[in-house]
């Protein structure tokens, strides 16, 4: 097999795609849907779940909330009606949770940050496994943590906590299913340009009592490349880790944010 050919995932596989309508989650599911993958998505956001499956035929889709195990289980009976099986999960759902100190934040912001951002993750990787136990395509689980899951944030600790227990999560999970052939990795994006991260940036900014235009700085300020990435790039990655060339990829923590130093 030529070299290029190793590096893309091959045509057919049949992908999932948590929080898959908006953001990362919908640059993914474009990319995977473009290299041939049938693709299905969920999201909480039946607007913007509406505009990617009648913007990209042949992307179906399901409204749920990723944190409600019901909702979960009823996206795994419309991936069998679609996909009639499953390759690849991506697990792709997280919300911002709550900015301030800690003796600030109150209770349920940081319970709602843990149901999104962790336990949905065991909730849609115990329905999964099963299926991917029956492909026979490189299975692969892709697990969306942050920069914040290998690096403190303060002010952000809901989010970073959470981030951090997804590579936990990970690596555990590459050694129980490694014997199976399930190849379980984490892509870390970093300050990804977007709404969301304007957002962010915004917050931050009042927690700290200075302008926009300074936070914004500051975060430049700690990226090696001085640069913010792309949805796209974490997409390209999330491609590579589907392909023949990433078979021996396992267990791993990958940062796509330009050497983020410091939060």
């Amino acid at each position: 097999m030529p070299l290029h050919d190793t590096l893309c995932p091959r045509p057919d596989l049949r992908v999932l795609v948590t929080a898959g309508a908006n953001g990362i989650g919908a640059a993914i599911a474009r990319a995977f849907h473009a290299a041939g993958s049938r693709v299905h998505v969920c999201d909480v956001d039946r607007s913007a779940l509406d505009r990617i499956v009648a913007g990209t035929p042949g992307i179906t889709g399901s409204m749920a909330d990723a944190s409600v195990a019901a909702d979960v289980d009823a996206v795994f009976d419309d991936v069998r009606s679609h996909l009639g099986g499953l390759d690849v999960l991506v697990n792709n759902v997280g919300i911002a949770g709550p900015t301030g100190a800690i003796e600030d934040i109150d209770a349920a912001g940081w319970e709602r940050t843990v149901a999104v951002n962790l336990n949905s993750h065991y909730y849609f990787a115990r329905r999964a496994v099963p299926m991917l136990k029956l492909s026979g395509s490189n299975p692969c689980l892709i697990a969306m943590g942050s920069v914040a899951g290998r690096l403190g944030y303060a002010f952000r600790t809901p989010y970073a906590s959470s981030k951090w227990a997804i590579v936990g999560l990970t690596k555990s999970l590459a050694i129980e299913l490694g014997p199976q052939g399930i190849r379980v990795n984490a892509i870390l994006p970093g300050v990804v340009e977007g709404e969301r991260m304007d957002g962010v940036i915004a917050a931050r900014a009042a927690a700290l009592g200075i302008s926009v235009e300074a936070m914004r700085q500051q975060y430049l300020d700690k990226i090696s490349l001085r640069r913010m990435v792309s949805a796209d790039d974490v997409a390209a990655t999330a491609l590579f880790l589907c392909s023949p060339g990433a078979r021996n990829l396992t267990g791993q923590v990958i940062s796509v944010d330009g050497n983020v130093e410091y939060l």
